[in-house]
């Protein structure tokens, strides 16, 4: 059943077709991916997109993440799927496979979607994938981050473009308000979802959701997306600055490590270093989460009083090297070494795409070599005591086992004779050193 003000004023495909060719450019048949869990914003959305692509002569395809985390799920994802198939849309589930975590399920299960997401997209070639958030998500995002105290960019919310691995993530809808989505649908005729962890009070969102905090008022909810928008336009210029000093003073290296010219560092403001510093550690310490301010601003202090000692942060251990600062994974922060299943291409450590060979049907292990395999390399091959690469660098490199011991470390150029079809190991780390400019809508 919808409920909704009878005056509110449904969205249309022309308010629509502005936002989304706002947001991007296409192709002359454009090829688009919509998330879609069933609810009636993602329904919306899956609707007016198909209506877009279609008067362009284009293809779109709507696809569902099952995370398996409840039961009526199935039942649920039939009812979408009929409700698309009546209209002609095509519609692909996909499914969250394996073991779930006991803790921070909501954050796994958002990491899991996205990947899936841009899995298919990268399987697909498909450049564009729209996502259903709008203004009332904005409002929420915007009261989280401030009850935890995020700084001017948190407080921009979301933005209504941001880069993948492998394609460009829309949010055409972050302009408009819920209440118009569900006018449109009930125009359609159209049913929708509910899914009751919305309001879940163990949940953040579900606690908020319920807590009278987010204001109803037309106009107080007016002035609040109109701070948002004044933050996300401070925050446009900050990062324009933060990307232009980190092309300057980070150089990254296929190894999954950064040189950081503590000179450049120091000569700037204090915001944009921090910002600069935040950015570098999410890159190569791969954390789902931004370190505080407070934190990173210790850190510059120390980096700029030239401590000789390292120092961590993150997820990465910062160090002196010669004229310059080494900044490389923190062993005790890394996950534990995976083991691939044969054909199956991954991320591990949120840093590296791990890529199977075309030919290759052996099981390998994947992980960082450690002191112990430096040591082994210290015994057993003298001649990588002069390799290009830095010694204190060796035990965060990436190395590939097999049952018998260590096959591969591609970035030292070493392979134990008769290993073949080995894994490539590429670095892309999800947090990504710059990324697309922030979009205010």
């Amino acid at each position: 059943m919808l409920t909704h003000n009878a005056v509110t004023k449904p969205f249309t495909l022309g308010e629509f077709s502005t936002s989304l060719t706002s947001l991007a450019r296409f192709e002359s048949l454009p090829f688009l991916a919509v998330a879609v869990s069933g609810g009636p914003d993602s329904l919306a959305l899956a609707i007016l997109a198909d209506r877009w692509v279609r008067e362009r002569g284009g293809e779109m395809c709507a696809l569902t993440v099952d995370h398996g985390l409840r039961p009526e799920g199935g039942g649920e994802m039939h009812r979408l799927r009929n409700w698309l198939s009546a209209r002609g849309i095509h519609h692909e589930v996909l499914v969250w496979a394996g073991e779930k975590p006991r803790t921070g399920i909501q954050e796994a299960a958002r990491f899991a979607r996205y990947q899936l997401l841009d899995g298919w997209c990268r399987d697909h070639a498909c450049l564009h994938l729209l996502i259903g958030h709008q203004s009332d998500d904005q409002i929420e995002t915007h009261l989280i981050r401030r009850r935890a105290h995020s700084g001017p960019g948190g407080l921009a919310g979301m933005s209504a473009i941001r880069d993948l691995a492998n394609c460009r993530l829309l949010r055409p809808l972050l302009g408009v308000a819920r209440d118009r989505l569900a006018a449109f649908l009930d125009t359609e005729r159209q049913p929708f979802i509910t899914d009751p962890s919305n309001l879940d009070p163990v949940f953040e969102r579900g606690r908020l959701r319920g807590s009278g905090r987010v204001p109803r008022n037309e106009a107080d909810i007016f002035h609040l997306l109109a701070e948002i928008r004044a933050f996300g336009a401070r925050r446009v210029a900050r990062e324009d600055e933060q990307n232009g000093l980190l092309a300057r003073c980070v150089s990254l290296h296929p190894a999954g490590f950064g040189l950081l010219n503590s000179t450049v560092l120091r000569e700037t403001g204090p915001e944009i270093a921090v910002l600069a510093l935040s950015a570098l550690a999410a890159a190569i310490g791969g954390a789902s989460y931004p370190a505080r301010r407070e934190r990173l601003a210790r850190l510059r202090d120390v980096l700029d009083a030239a401590v000789r000692r390292g120092h961590t942060l993150g997820g990465c251990r910062f160090s002196r090297w010669r004229e310059c600062i080494l900044v490389t994974r923190e062993l005790a922060k890394a996950p534990l070494p995976l083991r691939l299943r044969a054909g199956e291409s991954v991320t591990w450590d949120r840093r590296f795409e791990v890529v199977p060979a075309p030919t290759g049907n052996r099981g390998f292990t994947v992980g960082y070599l450690g002191q112990a395999g430096k040591s082994w390399l210290d015994r057993g091959k003298p001649e990588f005591q002069r390799a290009c690469l830095p010694r204190p660098l060796f035990p965060i490199l990436p190395a590939v086992w097999d049952e018998e011991a260590i096959a591969a470390v591609p970035h030292l150029g070493y392979r134990r004779e008769g290993i073949v079809d080995l894994p490539q190991l590429v670095f892309r780390p999800v947090n990504t050193l710059t990324r697309a400019a922030f979009a205010v809508v």
